[in-house]
């Protein structure tokens, strides 16, 4: 367990940024709301911006109110998720990464502990990590619902939401923590798992904005977790809850194979 809370303690600065980050967003984008909206000029402003530039925003296909705080929250949710996915890809591939680039490895190794025990303390830190970010995501979600009278409505699907945002929190970290463990080069980990982050993101509005590449939402994140999807219908798509929970699991058995007979850079 000591090795539990030696990460906790590594990343307890980024992870308190992170937070603070989270909850500045959620109250700025939500006082955006009450200005927009106050005046009654927000809706028709709106409906003349063109399909591509609301996509961009991440108002999807135009099927939330904008005009309530719970439609408008739905629109910021794509930015929470956005930080969500930055968030638990960083901090796989510092997981994984961090001990070659820190020059602590052989140190690590030399230890009465198998590689697998390893990876497993190190994964079971960052999913604490996960868990407060969430935790912090829904408190400042509710907070700001709250200041506008809508948080009575959105209880349950503000708990549908973060379980959404939690399962792309595990997906990403997988991701992370994958690119870091077969990369030669762990700087260009990190790169790569934005990289992946800005694509699928790309694709997910390219998908509202062209039917014919329907097919396409079925690699975006972006989509699985769409929060129209709740906001309106009250539930996830099955078939996106299943495909996340298939590739993450996949990401990091993969993670776990090559770790453990990866050459450490000591």
């Amino acid at each position: 367990m000591n090795l539990f809370w030696r990460e906790m303690k590594a990343h307890r600065k980024s992870l308190i940024i992170w937070s603070v980050c989270v909850f500045v967003l959620m109250l700025a984008g939500m006082q955006k709301y009450d200005a927009l909206y106050s005046g009654g000029q927000g809706t028709e402003l709106i409906d003349k911006m063109p399909k591509a530039l609301k996509a961009i925003f991440g108002m999807g296909n135009g099927s939330l109110d904008l005009s309530t705080a719970a439609g408008f929250y739905g629109l910021m949710f794509v930015y929470l998720l956005l930080m969500a996915a930055f968030h638990g890809t960083m901090l796989g591939s510092d997981v994984i990464g961090k001990e070659e680039r820190d020059k602590t490895a052989e140190f690590l190794l030399a230890k009465p502990i198998s590689r697998t025990e390893i990876i497993s303390y190190k994964l079971l830190a960052a999913l604490a990590q996960l868990v407060i970010f969430n935790l912090v995501s829904w408190l400042s979600s509710y907070l700001s619902l709250a200041a506008f009278g809508d948080e009575a409505g959105m209880g349950g699907k503000l708990a549908l939401m973060m379980g959404g945002l939690f399962l792309m929190q595990l997906l990403f970290l997988a991701l992370g923590s994958a690119l870091s463990a077969s990369a030669a080069n762990r700087k260009r980990a990190g790169s790569l798992g934005t990289a992946v982050i800005l694509v699928t993101y790309i694709l997910s509005f390219a998908v509202v904005m062209n039917d014919k590449l329907d097919f396409l939402k079925y690699v975006s994140p972006f989509q699985y977790f769409s929060a129209d999807q709740v906001v309106n219908d009250g539930a996830w798509n099955a078939v996106y809850l299943i495909l996340s929970v298939v590739f993450t699991a996949a990401m990091t058995w993969f993670m776990y194979a090559i770790y453990r007979k990866r050459d450490m850079q000591v």
